[in-house]
């Protein structure tokens, strides 16, 4: 059982893996990157959002998603703005939108091709799976 649990945990992260490289790749020709378009679609689900929860949605720390943040803010694709206290919220400004608007037709693309082994049927079922699987995470890990 372990050892394929292991070939399960290996599968699932190869085919992110792919995923990645693959959207990487791709989003160079828009002028950006994967983490880069990441966290334009974060600032763009939830505009005037502070770096402590668009560092969750986007899988950073705090830390990094700051630095990233900055690197957007000097590439003219967001603002950050004061907002109550000391929070910062974020904004994207119309470069932002467009690099944002590319990257969705090319993830769009992308995902195509990397889902195209799956019926609709297949995908559904996939995504419900690692729903189930994801529903859990907020669970501890075992003591080691």
């Amino acid at each position: 059982m372990p050892d394929e649990l292991q070939v399960l945990g290996r599968a699932v992260k190869q085919a992110q893996y792919k995923q990645h490289r693959a959207l990487d790749s791709r989003l160079a020709a828009a002028g950006t990157t994967l983490a880069q378009w990441d966290a334009l679609r974060a600032i763009s689900r939830a505009p005037g959002s502070p770096a402590r929860a668009l560092a969750a949605a986007t899988f950073q720390s705090e830390q990094a998603f700051g630095t990233l943040a900055g690197r957007l803010a000097a590439l003219g694709l967001i603002d950050r703005r004061p907002g109550t206290g000391r929070r910062i919220e974020h904004h994207l400004t119309p470069a932002g939108e467009e690099v944002l608007s590319a990257g969705h037709r090319i993830a769009d693309e992308v995902l195509a091709w990397c889902y195209s082994g799956l019926s609709p049927t297949d995908r559904t079922t996939l995504l419900e799976l690692l729903h189930r699987i994801d529903g859990g995470a907020d669970a501890q890990p075992p003591p080691l």
